[in-house]
């Protein structure tokens, strides 16, 4: 039988964590890299100008679980204007995500783009008028089904 982790056995408390600026994103991108996802789980609220994102997020941040983790998070950006995609296919539900890294690269401040980068050369590029996220956990943390760390051949 297999036993979720527990946020008490964990020690750190839930992820909640806002970005306003280009530094605080790269805080957010390195915590979310190595998350799957299907791409079922992004949508975008053109009239509320919000993309939103359910990760399945390893935690890098607790070294002292016994085994590797993960927790669905919730990745959200506000001010979003547009969102385009390359070699994503956002028609098939079914296709599953690794998210590596998340960068702002700055248009007309406060303005740019954020770009979500995944693996297979895949990503999304969201215009926004400025940088606003929030990641959030919003499940107890579960033991990694695979066991292992994710591995970048460092």
């Amino acid at each position: 039988m297999t036993q979720d982790a527990r946020f008490e056995d964990a020690g750190p408390k839930p992820v909640n964590l806002g970005a306003m600026d280009a530094d605080d994103l790269s805080v957010i991108s390195a915590l979310v890299q190595d998350s799957v996802l299907p791409a079922a789980e992004m949508k975008f609220d053109r009239g509320a100008g919000r993309f939103a994102l359910l990760l399945n997020r390893f935690r890098w941040e607790d070294k002292s679980a016994p085994r590797p983790e993960r927790v669905q998070s919730v990745l959200a950006f506000e001010t979003v204007r547009a969102v385009s995609s390359q070699g994503i296919d956002r028609s098939d539900k079914d296709t599953v995500l690794s998210l590596l890294s998340v960068e702002f690269t700055e248009t007309e401040a406060p303005s740019g783009h954020i770009t979500l980068h995944f693996a297979g050369d895949g990503a999304l590029r969201l215009t926004v008028e400025a940088i606003e996220a929030n990641l959030r956990d919003v499940t107890r943390p579960y033991y990694a089904p695979s066991g292992k760390v994710p591995d970048h051949g460092a």
